[in-house]
């Protein structure tokens, strides 16, 4: 009797120990939110938030999405955290009128439970080749092909629709929700969150993610981007980099043009750091970036050296094909704009062309200032000259010497300067010896 009641006793506080890490894990459902393209940001705090809901042993993650596809990279990195949480991934495609497509398709096709609001759609992942040439039939034939095995493998692994999922890469095949729900492409359909995790709750997933999700009476937990996150984001943009490089082009230019100028060269240097910084989240083709670096040589040089307008038509071409090399990008959401590359190009060889070519023109001027400046002038003698005397010569009065006699009111044209003397000569003479000269 004693050891019965002993062992009892362990129980209950075996059990009372285990409770509050089974009721922490039933009380709290992880919603994220992404929308637009997959790349290694959402990449990065998809990861980030399944580590987080695994610490907080959550009944689920929920990653509300609206995408319209991204990177191979990143899609393949977010699969492999999805399959190896142990926290179950409910992705809900939401709000109406968004989509999952390309990327986001396989992604879905690896969650636990795949959901939908009425009113949008899922498919559309025929594989799109990176770069801007033409692959062979052969080559697309098998980028399609590994494309369809991966997706045909992620719904058999979760006991969906293979034959559509395979028909999403090689037709691009669509389906609205209900459409995609009647294929058993999806598990369910939801008009809103708390639909959903009332929908979910006692749902059978892997053994290894606790067998079923508990959403009955859970707090929801929305988790926003960081301000981390969210400048990342900014600088994940194709558009944001291009522009942070050609600043950073100008700032530095602008630096060695003027040494000491100090805030150029700063300002430039922090947008090259932060454009490179950009270009390491972004698939960058460093043929365009050398395009575009080229580019720029060819429009100093225009200013140096006058080859008919040659160069500046070199750097044009050569800077908006390198603009539009620079991303590497699968589809239009990662490519950088029509409208940022053309005013970017247009502006830098019209800022060369002109504002620095005037620049350096005034540089190689005749000085207008200054001794200097005064050869060339013409004046008026207020005295004879005959070796020295004196005239008025751009406002003001000087002594001056000539080789010739020149009266008293004749109108002089200068010379030379000799020391801080002008050397004067008559108006529309030749510089000769004249009357009484020695």
């Amino acid at each position: 009797m004693r050891h019965s009641i002993l062992a009892t006793i362990v129980i209950l506080l075996v059990a009372l120990a285990a409770a509050p890490a089974v009721l922490a894990g039933a009380q709290r459902v992880h919603v994220v939110r992404i929308d637009g393209a997959i790349g290694p940001v959402p990449a990065r705090f998809i990861g980030q938030q399944i580590d987080a809901a695994e610490r907080d042993s959550a009944a689920c993650l929920v990653l509300e999405i609206d995408t319209p596809g991204g990177l191979d990279t990143s899609m393949r990195q977010i699969i492999q955290e999805i399959l190896a949480s142990r926290v179950p991934v409910v992705l809900y495609v939401s709000p109406s009128g968004a989509r999952c497509a390309s990327a986001g398709v396989f992604i879905a096709m690896s969650a636990d439970v795949v959901a939908m609001t009425p009113g949008t759609s899922i498919g559309a992942a025929h594989p799109v080749t990176i770069g801007q040439s033409e692959v062979s039939k052969e080559t697309m034939d098998k980028i399609v092909n590994d494309s369809a095995s991966y997706i045909k493998g992620l719904a058999a692994k979760k006991g969906r629709n293979q034959e559509w999922a395979e028909k999403t890469v090689r037709e691009s095949a669509t389906a609205t929700a209900e459409e995609a729900l009647a294929l058993g492409a999806i598990d369910l359909v939801a008009d809103n969150l708390d639909q959903l995790l009332k929908a979910i709750d006692g749902r059978t997933v892997d053994a290894a993610k606790g067998s079923r999700i508990r959403t009955a009476g859970a707090e929801v937990f929305h988790i926003k981007l960081s301000t981390r996150y969210k400048l990342l984001g900014i600088l994940s943009d194709p558009n944001i980099a291009y522009l942070l490089l050609i600043l950073g082009f100008y700032g530095l230019f602008f630096e060695l043009s003027n040494p000491g100028s100090i805030f150029p060269g700063v300002l430039g240097a922090i947008f090259l750091i932060l454009a490179f910084f950009s270009f390491q989240m972004l698939p960058i083709n460093y043929a365009g970036l050398a395009l575009i670096v080229l580019a720029l040589g060819f429009f100093v040089a225009e200013i140096k050296i006058h080859s008919a307008g040659l160069l500046t038509i070199g750097g044009i071409v050569a800077m908006f094909l390198g603009s539009l090399m620079l991303i590497e990008s699968p589809g239009p959401f990662l490519k950088i704009s029509y409208s940022v590359i053309i005013p970017a190009v247009l502006t830098t060889a019209a800022f060369f062309i002109f504002a620095v070519g005037a620049g350096i023109r005034a540089q190689l001027r005749k000085p207008t200032t200054g001794s200097e400046g005064l050869v060339g002038e013409r004046g008026v003698a207020r005295t004879d000259i005959d070796r020295t005397g004196q005239a008025f010569i751009h406002g003001e009065l000087w002594t001056v010497s000539s080789d010739q006699v020149i009266s008293k009111g004749e109108e002089v044209e200068v010379v030379s300067i000799v020391g801080l003397k002008p050397h004067v000569k008559r108006a529309g003479s030749k510089d000769e010896p004249g009357r009484g000269a020695v």
